[in-house]
């Protein structure tokens, strides 16, 4: 197996054709593209500096903290958990400022987070989603500041007509599972005699 930096086009392909989240997560981002031993292209693993202030929880500081966004590959890999494992590795060596990583398996995909433990990373919450709102016809997602129980909401202290929250359809979701992998040796004590 062969990890090497990843184009920002690889990234795009493979975020919107491997992973179900058909997207591409926030930036700045850093991926490494896997190949296999046949020396086919089997998609990228994505690591960015999370989303808001992701370290506070760990009493880190803002650059100490990243999260694994994506791990968007097509099949063609010997074994999904060794290919993360090994951008890992070349994340840490790349990054020595980051000593804890952060991410996230989604239940509503049929996700536990199995490559995460298969990995011996700690799992440190489940929390659950806030539902989702379609609109009735066009099936898009509707923001939930777009929509309320009487039709109009307060956005920047202006009343706006929005969608009645009875009009939409929703969608229950379900829990997220929170995974952490330190870095540092220090980290490591802390988290594993916790």
């Amino acid at each position: 197996m062969i990890i090497k930096k990843a184009s920002w086009k690889a990234m795009q392909y493979a975020c919107l054709k491997f992973h179900y989240a058909k997207r591409l997560p926030a930036q700045p981002m850093v991926g490494y593209s896997c190949f296999n031993n046949k020396n086919e292209w089997c998609g990228v693993v994505i690591f960015n500096n999370g989303i808001g202030a992701i370290e506070k929880p760990f009493d880190l500081q803002k650059g100490q903290v990243s999260e694994l966004v994506r791990v968007a590959l097509n099949g063609k890999q010997k074994t999904t958990t060794q290919v993360v494992a090994r951008c890992v590795k070349i994340f840490k060596k790349e990054n020595k400022l980051v000593k804890l990583l952060v991410s996230y398996a989604d239940s509503d995909y049929k996700h536990k987070g199995i490559i995460y433990q298969a990995m011996n990373w700690l799992h440190i919450s489940s929390h659950k989603t806030g539902d989702e709102w379609l609109h009735p016809i066009t099936k898009k997602s509707v923001h939930s500041r777009s929509h309320s129980k009487t039709g109009v909401n307060k956005q920047f202290g202006v009343l706006k007509k929005v969608y009645k929250t009875s009009e939409l359809i929703r969608i229950k979701k379900g829990e997220k599972h929170k995974y952490i992998y330190p870095l540092t040796k220090e980290l490591k004590e802390r988290y594993l005699n916790a």
